[in-house]
């Protein structure tokens, strides 16, 4: 069996494929239908298209039910499920917060302006019966910014499994699905980096198979008045959270740890009961940097190239 690597951008990020296949043209192949099966996904989800359904969607609140299929009706379950499980933390009709929060200005808000935009928000009001869904109030949105990613990365696996790839991993943007170890049977490392260093490896964890994703304070923020302000928005209050510093989350699919990442930071001290009552595994850092953690992590071996770092 070959190593191959894939390089590719999609959904604002730089993305990877590794893999272990017979030969270059059966690797090719199965690169070309994952990365295909990626872009049509965000074609198809992304808020930024005018033509793609999750636009559709929002052009018609205040107005008309749309009718959806069955893969965005099962985006729709899963996002209920979520708010559910979250006790409405996580809302996909939150994004409409994006248009008082500016990461790139780093302005903050009034408090008018984000009690002015509290009613636009709020999953519960969304009128949908597992076929149709509607907006009721003009300027509401949805948006699977918070799914959308995890589950392109959990279809790409689907993909090379169903071309006989078993040993290797889909990393789109750091959001991580292993299809099986390498073929010696030995797992991937994954680097977690240290929250805010992105130059330091905090610790190493050994995947076979499975998901990893990671949330946190240190991608998009800015800092004002000696305060970090992070793009993770409490839906309640319109703020941004600040208990982790990071949330790494492992779980069978990458939809489920991408999720459960995100609620663990809005969760703030709450994160600890809820991953394990679904008996995720997690990594956890506070504000302090204290770690807080199920996850055994491996000594790391400088000699094995093929790790990746999150």
């Amino acid at each position: 069996m070959i190593f191959h690597r894939f390089s590719f951008k999609a959904m604002a990020c730089d993305n990877e494929l590794q893999f272990y296949a017979a030969d270059s043209d059966a690797a090719r192949r199965a690169a070309n239908r994952a990365i295909a099966e990626v872009r049509r996904i965000e074609t198809k989800y992304s808020r930024y298209r005018e033509d793609s359904l999750v636009s559709q969607i929002n052009r018609e609140a205040g107005q008309s039910h749309v009718t959806v299929d069955e893969e965005t009706a099962a985006l729709l379950r899963f996002a209920d499920t979520c708010y559910r499980d979250s006790g409405g933390r996580f809302d996909i009709t939150s994004g409409v917060l994006r248009r008082i929060w500016d990461f790139r200005s780093g302005a903050v808000p009034g408090e008018q302006a984000v009690a002015d935009i509290l009613p636009q928000i709020g999953w519960a009001k969304v009128e949908w019966d597992g076929k149709q869904i509607r907006l009721p109030q003009q300027g509401m949105e949805i948006d699977f910014g918070g799914i959308g990613k995890e589950y392109a990365a959990d279809r790409a696996a689907l993909i090379l499994r169903a071309e006989g790839i078993s040993a290797g991993l889909v990393n789109l943007g750091g959001d991580i699905c292993i299809l099986g170890p390498h073929p010696d049977g030995s797992p991937w490392a994954v680097h977690i980096v240290r929250p805010r260093r992105p130059d330091t490896i905090m610790t190493t964890l050994p995947l076979g198979r499975g998901a990893l994703t990671t949330s946190g304070d240190y991608q998009r923020y800015f800092e004002s008045g000696g305060k970090r302000y992070c793009h993770i928005l409490d839906p309640r209050t319109g703020w941004p959270v600040a208990y982790w510093r990071s949330a790494t989350v492992i779980a069978a699919q990458c939809s489920a740890a991408g999720s459960a990442a995100t609620i663990a930071m809005l969760l703030g001290g709450e994160a600890v009961a809820f991953l394990e009552s679904r008996k995720l595994g997690y990594l956890l850092v506070d504000q302090q940097g204290k770690v807080t953690t199920n996850i055994a992590p491996q000594q790391r071996n400088p000699s094995r190239d093929k790790s990746i770092a999150r």
